[in-house]
């Protein structure tokens, strides 16, 4: 099974950075219900006040389908979706090479 890994930008509403950040904060810890997601972390953008990054690892496609479906992912995503300016921009890939991450 390869594993599969996701880049997704998140830009704040105007005004909505910090409540953001506590949302983001949600969702971290709302991820420990899924086994297949390896790697889940966000970023802010140290030149783009207001932007945020997720990298995510997951075991696989399975795991990958099964994201978000939790009762406590759907809480904390539904806390995220009206702090946003727009709809994250999501890029899946493939995990080629890494240093610290077992791929």
């Amino acid at each position: 099974m390869s594993k599969l890994s996701v880049i997704a930008k998140l830009t704040a509403a105007d005004g909505k950075s910090a409540e953001l950040e506590t949302a983001l904060a949600g969702l971290i810890a709302a991820a420990e219900e899924e086994s297949g997601l390896e790697i889940y972390s966000v970023h802010a953008a140290k030149d783009e006040p207001g932007v945020y990054w997720f990298f995510e690892l997951y075991t696989g496609d399975d795991a990958m389908a099964v994201h978000g479906k939790g009762d406590g992912m759907k809480a904390a995503m539904g806390a995220v979706g009206g702090l946003l300016a727009g709809r994250p921009e999501v890029i899946m890939m493939s995990p080629v090479a890494a240093k610290g991450l077992d791929i």
